[in-house]
């Protein structure tokens, strides 16, 4: 078949399947890409959950030798929230970011990739492939910018000019020959306002994150919350989308599209309290096939935790003082003291007293002594 048919053909059928943009681009490394992640490594910016192997994360061929070309695509994900739940005292919320409402966007984006891929193979019998989503090897910002998707964005993410950067991306790599589109022009002009309102200036420069500094990040981390992020964190209980909320390319742009990434507002807004007793079996019935809830419950109930001492809400602190009375993990209790100090009242030197005759772990003990200090404050 000739490649020109078949491509037209392929984004015709990726359109009726739910694909929102496809573009192609060929096999050739990311040679730009490749000195930006050296250069990442060096200066430690790295998060660590990604792929470690740079060649690979940059050759296309050494993950297909037969690579010729990479079909890039993305589907768009919603940016408001119908019917949102309002937090209020006593029943204080946290917040998912947009990229988890709705079903996990891995297996959504995999689900299209799939069945693209056996359409390939229908029409092309030694065709082969390789598709990644995310925790792949390749840069999905690096394969969607060369495929014409979106331009990479001062904020680090693709910027489309239908969606803004409320995109989910994949790629395929592929062994026939596409025909690439072209990138499209970088339009963040002089902008800045995603570097500039950073909660923890982790958008050091333009295009260049300090993931360890992301609130993204930090929220998907199981230790203990360095201090000096805790006050940034927030209501955030997964992710952040401050960087995105800010661009003007997102103004209007709600992209009501899919169903499935439609989120429910109250596992999107969830209650605080209640997740903070919830067991590993009601936490995977509730969230388990969002996004989000792929590092477990730890941090999701660390960082409620962190939210209850943002709002100081008092109706939490007798759920704090069973934590850090009762609770087995180091950093559950331990957070939960640095909380009973935060938000005070009549309980809660008693409390961290008494706690701190008992407790032998040396981080927990620490931040008993930040509470009390909190209290005295």
């Amino acid at each position: 078949m000739i490649i020109e048919q078949l491509q037209k053909e392929l984004i015709e059928y990726a359109t009726s399947i739910g694909v929102d943009k496809i573009g192609f681009t060929h096999a050739s490394p990311f040679h730009e890409m490749k000195n930006r992640l050296k250069r990442q490594q060096e200066l430690q910016y790295q998060s660590g959950f990604e792929e470690p192997d740079i060649e690979k994360r940059t050759e296309p061929r050494l993950l297909l030798n037969s690579a010729e070309s990479i079909i890039a695509i993305a589907l768009a994900y919603p940016s408001k929230m119908e019917d949102a739940p309002v937090g209020k005292k006593g029943s204080r919320r946290g917040i998912f970011a947009r990229a988890s409402w709705g079903v996990d966007y891995h297996v959504a984006v995999r689900e299209r990739l799939n069945l693209i891929e056996q359409w390939l193979k229908n029409r092309v019998p030694d065709v082969q492939t390789k598709s990644m989503v995310d925790t792949g090897e390749l840069v999905d910002r690096a394969v969607a910018e060369r495929a014409g998707i979106g331009w990479s964005g001062k904020n680090c993410s693709i910027i489309t000019p239908e969606f803004g950067s409320y995109v989910y991306l994949g790629e395929m790599i592929t062994n026939i020959p596409f025909i690439p589109d072209t990138p499209i022009e970088n339009e963040c002009g002089d902008c800045t306002l995603c570097l500039d309102v950073c909660p923890t200036g982790a958008l050091v420069n333009p295009g260049q994150l300090n993931s360890k500094r992301c609130v993204a990040f930090l929220t998907q981390t199981k230790d203990f919350l360095p201090d000096e992020f805790r006050k940034e964190i927030g209501n955030r209980i997964y992710g952040c989308d401050t960087c995105q909320t800010v661009c003007p390319k997102n103004k209007g742009k709600m992209n009501w599209i899919h169903e499935e990434f439609k989120p429910e507002p109250e596992l999107a807004k969830p209650l605080l309290k209640p997740l903070l007793h919830m067991s590993n079996k009601e936490f995977k019935a509730k969230f388990g096939y969002m996004s989000g809830s792929w590092r477990g419950k730890k941090p999701i109930q660390r960082n409620a935790i962190i939210a209850l001492a943002h709002f100081k809400e008092q109706s939490a602190v007798p759920d704090l003082i069973e934590i850090m009375d009762k609770d087995e993990r180091p950093v559950m209790r331990g957070t939960a003291a640095w909380a009973i100090g935060k938000i005070g009242g009549s309980d809660a030197e008693q409390a961290l007293l008494k706690a701190r005759e008992k407790e032998t772990d040396e981080e927990v003990l620490k931040e008993i002594e930040k509470g009390l200090t909190l209290l005295k404050a």
